[in-house]
């Protein structure tokens, strides 16, 4: 029970952490709906997976990538299951970083076109933004905060 305690808890006074946690969710929940529903130019699921296949990745692999980049959004945006719902989205934006070749393109992005491809920056921000919430939790309306409050009456 104290493990569920703790997944749960979060400072329920804490705007700092719901507008990440909201700044976060916003950002990369567009490119889970590319992804997972074809929106915004993507693919869907099953171009997704090809491209990922094609890459080398197993198809179990990359449907994780799809269910963190979809879900995981939407849990941060909803305040629900923050921790978890973070730590996805830290360990596949990492795995993005490494294994998408944008270490290889240096710190920036790739904003002029004068480089091979898009740099690290943008992974940092939510990378440390995610981990952020791993360790802070969901914050200020978050339904994380109300299952805590039930947990620790």
């Amino acid at each position: 029970m104290k493990a569920i305690k703790s997944f749960f808890a979060t400072d329920s006074k804490s705007l700092a952490l719901f507008l990440v946690r909201l700044a976060l969710g916003v950002v990369i929940l567009p490119h889970g709906m590319q992804k997972a529903l074809g929106m915004f130019g993507g693919y869907g699921i099953e171009g997704t997976l090809g491209f990922f296949g094609s890459m080398g990745m197993p198809v179990v692999l990359g449907v994780l990538v799809i269910l963190a980049e979809f879900v995981g959004p939407i849990g941060l945006i909803l305040g629900l299951g923050t921790r978890f719902m973070a730590f996805a989205i830290a360990i596949q934006m990492t795995g993005a970083m490494i294994l998408g070749g944008h270490i290889h393109n240096g710190f920036f992005m790739n904003w002029f076109g004068n480089q091979p491809g898009e740099g690290i920056e943008y992974f940092i921000l939510v990378i440390g933004s995610a981990l952020a919430l791993v360790l802070g939790g969901g914050g200020k309306w978050s339904f994380d905060s109300l299952i805590s409050k039930k947990l620790n009456p």
